[in-house]
């Protein structure tokens, strides 16, 4: 067991009002959708095609799903006073990052020193540290403050056990709470399934079914989520309806159809949005989206298409979240990939993780496909929650890189809190794979050849050119 300090906040009722500078922001923005005059931070919706009557129903969807992004009461859907628009800050290029967490926590105590019923919808019980414990009385914000993460709970597959930390023994659940970063929504139009190579897992050689599950799993090119679980963006609102804002009543179609239409207008910047434009309409030859870069930005552009563009930067989809299909040789470039940001974290290449992390990881017991038992020990399985197969242990999506210097910190558990710490990480990621995988058998993160070290690593030198481009991207 672990001590840990708790950040903990008075229970509080449910609360569906909105301030007045708020409303006012949703009519103007909802005003301005209707008449086809997107705010520049929005964008306009990449897939509407050029029929009036078309573009007018898209935009009058994207309006509707505005309204409904940022409604707390939901519709009487009985959720408990969150819209999407609590986790996905506009603020915060749609998603949430800890220093917004913390400072919505601050301004609630002080509100709450001149009225006990002060609200903010984000602290609610079933994001709480203690909330399998203390049910709707739970306080303790600890993991969404610090970290700025949120309960994930994923279904268990049938192979595998969580172990009772005390006891080491399996527990007789069938869930387990993972806690992850809410991902920014910017250039989702671009993201998700795009049905180019590579597959994952690659078609041979064929994995053994486990218990009758599919030891593939979903989206096998590419979904939603940073495990890549849905399939598309109307799933992920109906998930995130019912698990965060606890909605008990289904959500309507039209309602999930037009939140996915309100998103699908939110871009990066407008090179983004007409790079979006070609791939929606099945170019083969797409723009550039990068804006003009001076010349230490276009030295850092070299870096990245030498160091990360193997695997943020697919030819067939560049929208920086595809890898490319790679070589055939020996090792080809995974559509899933672990980067090794779960915790524990391995040694020698990487130290000691922060406590804050470090606490949640779990211990697993799984029964793989030869009958054997074994045990893992991580704060987040990724995919393998879906398959049973302990090769997607710790795999997750490629994120999208557009518009990365507005969504700090970075990593599925917000663990690199820079684009300097970023790189640091991946300087140990690489050192890790070069060791436990040396020439000639290097795998293409790493190499073009199998042999040579000619990619992957960044120079200390090239850092400063490589994080100029990064802030333009």
């Amino acid at each position: 067991m672990y001590l840990k300090r708790q950040i903990t906040i008075p229970s509080m009722k449910t609360s569906t009002n909105f301030t007045k500078t708020a409303v006012s922001s949703l009519r103007i923005l909802t005003l301005s959708l209707m008449l086809g005059k997107f705010p520049a931070s929005h964008g306009q919706n990449a897939a509407i095609p050029n029929d009036p009557g078309a573009e007018g129903a898209a935009r009058a969807a994207a309006a509707r799903g505005h309204a409904a992004f940022n409604q707390r009461n939901l519709h009487q859907l009985g959720g408990n006073g969150r819209s999407c628009a609590d986790c996905h800050m506009a603020t915060e290029s749609f998603q949430l990052s800890p220093a917004a967490v913390k400072s919505r926590f601050d301004e609630l105590l002080a509100r709450r020193l001149e009225d006990e019923g002060a609200d903010d919808p984000l602290f609610r019980p079933v994001d709480a540290d203690d909330f399998r414990v203390n049910g709707e009385d739970a306080s303790d914000y600890s993991n969404l403050i610090e970290n700025g993460l949120v309960r994930v709970t994923m279904r268990l597959p049938a192979n595998v056990k969580l172990l009772d930390p005390v006891t080491n023994q399996p527990m007789a659940q069938d869930f387990v709470d993972v806690w992850r970063a809410v991902p920014p929504l910017l250039d989702v139009a671009i993201t998700g399934p795009d049905g180019v190579l590579p597959i994952h897992p690659p078609p041979a050689p064929a994995r053994t079914a486990i218990m009758g599950q599919d030891p593939n799993g979903p989206n096998r090119q590419g979904g939603y989520q940073i495990d890549a679980r849905f399939a598309t963006l109307q799933e992920q609102a109906r998930a995130a309806l019912i698990s965060h804002a606890q909605i008990s009543v289904e959500p309507p179609l039209r309602m999930l159809d037009d939140l996915a239409a309100f998103q699908k207008t939110l871009f990066s910047s407008s090179g983004v949005e007409n790079l979006a434009s070609a791939i929606l309409a099945g170019a083969t030859e797409f723009p550039d989206p990068d804006p003009e870069l001076n010349e230490l930005e276009r030295q850092g552009k070299l870096v990245f298409n030498r160091a990360c563009a193997q695997c943020h930067g697919g030819t067939l989809h560049p929208g920086t979240s595809t890898p490319e299909a790679g070589p055939t040789f020996l090792r080809p470039i995974r559509r899933y990939h672990n980067v090794l940001t779960t915790f524990p974290r391995p040694a020698p290449e990487f130290g000691r993780g922060p406590e804050r992390l470090e606490r949640n990881a779990r211990t697993y017991r799984i029964t793989l496909a030869n009958g054997t038992v074994s045990t893992f020990t991580t704060s987040d399985p990724g995919r393998l929650l879906l398959t049973g197969q302990i090769a997607d242990l710790n795999m997750m999506d490629i994120p999208n890189l557009r518009g990365i210097g507005r969504t700090a910190p970075y990593f599925h558990n917000n663990s690199a809190a820079t684009l300097e710490e970023m790189l640091d990480h991946y300087d140990a990621f690489f050192k890790n794979v070069a060791r436990t995988v040396p020439a000639p058998g290097l795998p293409a993160v790493l190499s073009s050849n199998g042999t040579n070290l000619d990619r992957g690593f960044v120079l200390p030198e090239e850092r400063a050119a490589l994080i100029a481009y990064l802030l333009r991207l």
